[in-house]
Formats: C-alpha cells, structure tokens, sequence
C-alpha cells in the first residue's frame, strides 16, 4: 500500500478572521458529525476568562458564525465557559462552565464547574451533564467538585472528563494533608441524578462516577497514583481483550513513584464496566467526608508502561487511541533521550517505537481515522506517519510549513479529508496576536 501524500494544490486556508478575540480548538474533537462546522471558545491568551465567553462555531466553506452560548453578567472571576468538543453523533457540543454564584471572594475553580450540553437547535438553553451535590448527605450518581476536559466517546454514549474534588480540597485547607488530587470519571446517559437544590448543587441529566483511584501518597514502587491526566477513550467501540470480548476503556498518564520517591508519569488503563450504578469495593459511589467518590464495581485500572528504571523514566502528552483500539499513542524519550511517538496495546505488552526523529517531537499527537496515519506536531510543522515496518523516510510527510511558534490543537474531520489547526495571528499593529482557525485538505492517493 502506498503512503498517503498530501494535496500540493491545496494550500491551507484561514477560516476565522476577527484579530478581537480568540479561536481556541483546544485540542478536542471540533468537527460537527457532518463535517461542516468547526466548534471552538473566546478565551483569553493565558486560558483567562474573558469580558463575554462564547462558545462559537464556524463553518468551513461559508466562514460563517454561529454563537452557540454566551456567558451573561460575566465577571473576571467566573463562570466562564470553554474546552468545547463536539459529539460524534448527535449536532451537540460539551464545554466547561462554571457555577452560576461564582464571585471574586469564591471564582472559578477546577473544583467549581461542570459539564453543559449545548444542542445546535437550541443555542443558549444548557443542558447539565453532571450532578454535584456537596451537601452531606452526598448524591450516588452526583460528584462533588469540577469536571474539565469532557471527551464523547466514540459512540456518543458516554462523556469522559477529569476531576477535582471541592469536599477534599477543603479538607486539605483546613488541615495541611495534601488531598487536592486530580482523578479521571466519567458519566453515561441513564438517568438524571437530582440533588438538592442551592447555590453550590447542580442537578444533572447524566449520571457520573469516578473510575481512577488516586492516593495522596503512593507507595515507592508500586502502581498506586496520586494524579491522574491526559485520558482519551479507548478506540471508537473500545477494545477487544484477551477473551475476545469489546471492553469500554479511558487509557491515561497516572503518576507513580519510583522506589527512589520520584514522581513517573507512566500510561494506565481502566476498563469500565457496563453498569456504573454499582459501587465497587473501595467504598461509595458519592464518596465521604474523607475520601474521594470510589470507582464502580468492575472497575478495573491497570498499568501498561514501566519506564521508571529506564535511562528516561517517564510519558508524556494525552494518551490517544486508534479507532478500532487496538493501539495507544503516547509520548516517550527513545534511547537518545529525544521525545518520539510509542505505541502499545491496550492489553499491555513491549511498546513500539513509531517515529524516529532527530528533534523532538512536540505534541498534538492525533489519529487520523483511517487509524494506519499519526499526526503530530515537530521542528515547527504538522507531520504525518504511517505505521508500519517500512523505513521511517519512507513513512513520515511534512502537512504544512514549518512555523515559529507553531500551530497547535490538530483535529481532524471525521472523513479524515481534512484536517483544522490554530494559528497565532497578529494584529494590524503587529503587536498583538488572536488565535485563529485554519484548515487544510488532505486526500490518500
């Protein structure tokens, strides 16, 4: 089979123009299921909340505008809104939103905001995806702090997010015993979960579980974690295991400690079962005064990489899973100590080194969706690499010229016949820059 090339007749072209505000894909999933529309927020360079949030959608051929919400009475302390994805099978985004009461003396907080759903028919009428109750007694179903960074699955059926707790962080404050910990959940379309009702609660229409157990302090040398990052699901219907049955999974970076006490970022794996209404042996599905919302019964979290005796200990970037699940994509040093892309099973095994780089590789690492393609982003450029067993020459392409800085959050169209990208533009003035959208087509030939 012969590699992929890119189009030389198509240049890449800049689809948002207003140098006012920011155009921020954010390394989600962009693309509306039909491929017309790109979905992006208005926030600020630092990742600030700026005087009016939106969250926008752009269309590609037209570049025609669409608010699809707008933050009302917004303060530099909150709600705020972003971190917007698109679902893969309904015309429905999900994006972060902060409490509706936040104020300068109680603002925006990674343990004060949820997840909303905004259908493309009905702009500005939120639906809220996870429950948070932190009134004692809690809510099963419901957490109790801030959900960020919300993935659809593959499927549309569930949304994958990460976590901190607002019980936990208090106690942290009022004792000094590091419990502010960053954890992995997910929530699943089955029933709303309805709380009391005040100005710290949200009742919502999914129901949320975490499934990554995290510990403050990890035991030196074994695979317990105390921070848990960088997750994507598991191909599009998950992975087939060992006995042949598909298995529903988040692959993410969770910090172990080596026996020296040194913090290791290595890759795990949950599997999540069907049913995540069930507690699980650790303890409740709501959590307790002391202790984090415990994952479900079935639950399992595995490790898959053990870099921590190596020359380079250590993963790097979000773990990102070809469609059918049968590989990881994950950042790593090679034998050099130059980052490159490594690929790995979901049901473990020796990694394999994918690109062969004399520089690093930098980020953005994406799958095209014919799942046989990774782009990534290296000395400036967007790339492409087929895997395989071919000569690394013979497998990687440069996608567009090569920049300072260089573009960042890649997404690609679920036709895979295009691919979308920010770019810092400046201003008429030259001093200022926005960041905007550009995409570029991309056909296998």
């Amino acid at each position: 089979m012969s590699s992929p090339q890119l189009e030389k007749e198509t240049e890449e072209k800049q689809i948002t123009h207003d140098l006012s505000y920011n155009h921020d894909l954010d390394n989600n999933d962009n693309f509306s299921p039909d491929d017309e529309w790109l979905v992006y927020d208005t926030r600020t360079d630092d990742g600030g909340i700026p005087e009016s949030p939106r969250i926008e959608k752009v269309n590609l051929k037209t570049g025609e505008i669409k608010v699809l919400f707008k933050v009302e009475n917004n303060g530099p302390w909150g709600p705020g809104a972003g971190a917007v994805s698109y679902s893969p099978k309904e015309k429905a985004v999900v994006f972060i939103h902060g409490l509706e009461n936040s104020t300068k003396e109680n603002p925006y907080q990674q343990w004060r905001r949820t997840g909303v759903i905004i259908e493309d028919a009905k702009p500005n009428v939120p639906i809220y995806v996870d429950a948070r109750d932190v009134t004692y007694p809690y809510t099963p179903g419901a957490l109790r702090g801030g959900t960020h960074r919300h993935e659809w699955s593959g499927d549309g059926r569930w949304i994958g997010f990460t976590y901190n707790d607002a019980i936990l962080k208090a106690l942290e404050d009022a004792t000094g015993v590091k419990k502010n910990l960053r954890t992995i959940g997910v929530s699943k379309k089955i029933k709303s979960v309805h709380v009391d009702k005040n100005a710290e609660n949200v009742s919502g229409e999914w129901f949320s579980a975490l499934v990554v157990r995290v510990v403050p302090e990890p035991e030196p040398g074994s695979d317990e974690i105390s921070h848990a990052v960088s997750d994507s699901w598991v191909g599009t219907h998950g992975y087939r295991r060992t006995d042949g049955k598909m298995q529903i999974a988040r692959a993410f970076l969770g910090t172990v400690v080596d026996k020296n006490s040194k913090p290791i970022p290595e890759v795990f794996l949950v599997d999540i079962p069907d049913d995540i209404t069930k507690p699980g042996e650790y303890g409740p599905l709501e959590g307790t005064k002391t202790e984090f919302p415990m994952p479900p019964k079935g639950t399992v979290q595995r490790r898959l990489t053990f870099t921590a005796n190596t020359k380079f200990p250590g993963c790097s970037g979000v773990v990102r899973s070809s469609p059918d699940g049968n590989s990881l994509a994950y950042l790593a040093k090679d034998e050099k100590g130059i980052v490159q892309i490594f690929l790995l099973s979901p049901t473990g095994g020796k990694p394999l080194q994918l690109t062969e780089h004399e520089s690093d590789v930098s980020g953005n690492v994406r799958w095209h969706p014919d799942g046989k393609h990774l782009s990534y982003v290296c000395n400036g450029s967007i790339m492409l690499c087929q895997t395989g067993n071919a000569p690394f020459k013979d497998r990687f392409q440069t996608l567009t010229t090569a920049s300072k800085p260089a573009p960042t959050n890649i997404v690609w169209a679920l036709d895979g016949k295009t691919f979308a990208f920010n770019r810092p533009v400046k201003d008429e003035n030259g001093k200022g820059t926005t960041l905007q959208i550009f995409v570029k087509s991309y056909t296998s030939k």
